[in-house]
Order: C-alpha cells, then sequence, then structure tokens
C-alpha cells in the first residue's frame, strides 16, 4: 500500500448470500468491527434483494454499499438485469464489473466488461473492475500480456478524469473460492503489471492514483502479508467477507 499516493480500499462481496434479513443482520456485526477505521475504505457489495436494506443499515456509518453487476443500457428489454440509474435511485454508491463468476457462467467479455464500466462511471458510480487471469494461462507465462490485454479493453475510452472513480481488482481466477491464494510477491508483480498498463494508457500519475485491489482468496491469515506489498491497494473479499471477525482482521490490517 502507498496511502501517500492512493487509498486503500477493503471490499465484500458477498456473491449471492444473504437473505434482505440476514444481510441486515451481518451489517450489525461489521458496524462493530468497521467503527473508527478510518485508513481505509469500506464496501460491501451484496445481492440485488439486499440493496434496499443494505443501504438503510450502512446510514451513519463508514461502510458503503455497492452492487454486483450493471447492465450498460438505462433500459429497454433486458430480462433480469439492473440499470446504473436503478442503482443510484436505491443509494448504491459502487458497482463490480467483469468478476470471473460473471465471465465464467454469464457470457461477460471483455466488451461488454467495457460497456457496463462506461454506462457505472456516466452515471456517477464507482466501479470495481475485475481482471486476472486462468491458471493455464498463468502456467503458459502469458499472465502479463492477460493482464494487459483486459485492462486495455475494459478501460477503452476512458478519461483520465473518469478513472477517478476506477478501482482495478486483480484475482487471479485459480484463486477464487479455491483456497488457493497468489504469494505476496505474485500479487504485487500482477499488479504492478496492471499499474504499468494504466500508465501507458494514461500517464504515471493516473497510475500511481489508481487503487489496485487484490482478489485472490483473500483472509484474516494472509491479509496482512499482502497488504505489505506496495502494489496492492486492498482487497476484493469473498467468503471472509461474510464474517465479521474474518472481515474485521483485513479492515485492521488495512489500517
Amino acid at each position: 500500500m502507498n496511502r501517500n499516493l492512493r487509498k486503500t480500499v477493503i471490499a465484500g462481496n458477498w456473491k449471492m448470500n444473504k437473505t434482505p434479513a440476514e444481510a441486515v443482520k451481518l451489517i450489525e456485526e461489521l458496524k462493530v468491527v468497521a467503527e473508527n477505521k478510518k485508513n481505509c475504505d469500506i464496501i460491501i457489495c451484496v445481492p440485488f434483494v439486499d440493496l434496499p436494506a443494505a443501504v438503510e443499515a450502512c446510514k451513519g456509518t463508514d461502510i458503503k454499499v455497492g452492487a454486483q453487476n450493471v447492465h450498460f443500457e438505462k433500459s429497454g428489454a433486458f430480462t433480469g438485469e439492473i440499470s446504473a440509474d436503478m442503482l443510484l435511485e436505491l443509494g448504491v454508491n459502487y458497482v463490480i464489473i467483469g468478476h470471473s463468476e460473471r465471465r465464467q457462467y454469464f457470457g461477460e467479455t471483455d466488451d461488454t466488461v467495457n460497456l457496463r464500466t462506461k454506462a457505472a462511471l456516466e452515471a456517477g458510480l464507482t466501479v470495481i473492475l475485475c481482471i486476472g487471469e486462468l491458471l493455464n494461462e498463468r502456467e503458459d507465462g502469458i499472465t502479463a500480456e492477460v493482464l494487459s490485454m483486459q485492462t486495455k479493453k475494459a478501460l477503452k475510452g476512458l478519461t483520465a478524469e473518469q478513472m477517478k472513480k476506477v478501482i482495478i481488482a486483480y484475482e487471479p481466477v485459480w484463486a477464487i473460492g479455491t483456497g488457493k491464494t497468489a504469494t505476496a510477491q505474485q500479487a504485487d508483480e500482477a499488479c504492478g503489471i496492471v499499474r504499468d498498463t494504466v500508465a501507458s494508457i494514461f500517464d504515471k500519475a493516473v497510475a500511481d492514483a489508481t487503487t489496485i485491489q487484490y482478489g485472490g482468496s483473500m483472509n484474516a491469515k494472509n491479509a496482512a502479508e499482502l497488504l505489505s506489498m506496495e502494489n496492492v491497494d486492498g482487497g476484493l473479499i469473498g467468503g471472509a467477507s461474510l464474517k465479521a471477525p474474518d472481515f474485521g482482521v483485513i479492515i485492521d490490517a488495512a489500517q
């Protein structure tokens, strides 16, 4: 982390977990572990049905609420989708775009990730943009090429001003929900590749100011080491974000 240049951000991705009532109960527990933690931004990205309850429960706290997806059109015949304006009216501030599970199970592509990113930013949302390589791509030694390509495609057409509302989450696909984790050195190297790519698109100042999270099975045991790396500016947390004590340890590590 380098707080002199950019924000540290700890975000929980609840995935398809918790009913609205369960969400409120967990948020009450999270309020305790998140209280007076001013050295990082704290976000919870919850299922669509939980958003109204989460926004209400987080009022007056330092916990911000995000969604897990957004469509690139304002309205239309897109059954099951949600627009950026709908999220804004609910009081949502953040949205995850391009998570590997969306790419793997729901047909997300680099092109649709770019469209969703543009739509979210134009509406005023802050984007948590996910990129990451597959296991075979790492084994083939093309991690740098994959991360560079995904970053360039996702950020195509964006301005330096818009980058102020983009958080990039590096999530090696082989380390999501598998219990496997990149070493701190691997995470730092990959985040550094992403930062260098952002610099090549914009400039060094934009790259230095961009928060780049690590999102591959960060947990209470490995958070401190991962967050000690220069290019790791926080975490996009899966399973550990559903357990208030574990999420609290990660938040503490980010302090």
